[in-house]
């Protein structure tokens, strides 16, 4: 129920499956409604110096590019809790609807947390492998190549034959 939420200033509204978060970015704040346990609390997360939100079916994620930090909430068997991952560097966020993936642009580097099985475990794929045969397809750099989580798992996916659900 959002008769309670103040919409006052606020620039953007997100929402997953279960719950909504609209941001007030010009004063860094953020307001939740919906499923608790689902994204719709979000009363402990500093939105001080984020640049983007991004959601999945069960979680959100504020990114604070600028710092190269993320604050997670919701559901944390998908990608609710990034506590234990390293996201240092990250510049773009990619998700689906169990899973997160940071891309760390300059490392040549993606990071996944979320639900393993659903594309929240990227450990077991070679994505340079990925990032050196895309550049000499299309002669484009690392940059354009991101167009979103699914080329990018695919991709990985098809080079390093291993098999995932999405």
């Amino acid at each position: 129920n959002c008769s309670d939420v103040d919409f006052s200033g606020v620039t953007d509204i997100y929402n997953n499956d279960y719950a909504f978060v609209a941001w007030k970015k010009d004063l860094d704040q953020g307001v939740c409604w919906g499923e608790h346990n689902f994204g719709g609390n979000c009363s402990g997360v500093d939105f001080g110096g984020v640049t983007d939100i991004f959601s999945n079916g069960q979680a959100s994620v504020a990114f604070k590019k600028d710092l190269g930090h993320v604050v997670c909430w919701g559901d944390a068997s998908h990608g609710g809790n990034c506590s234990d991952v390293d996201l240092q560097g990250a510049t773009k966020i990619f998700s689906n609807d169990f899973a997160f993936a940071a891309l760390k642009e300059d490392l040549g580097q993606v990071v996944c947390w979320g639900t393993p099985e659903s594309g929240g475990n990227c450990s077991e794929v070679d994505l340079h492998s990925v990032l050196d045969q895309h550049t000499a397809l299309s002669g484009s750099t690392m940059s354009h190549f991101y167009t979103g989580v699914w080329t990018l798992f695919a991709m990985a996916l098809a080079v390093s034959s291993v098999w995932c659900c999405m």
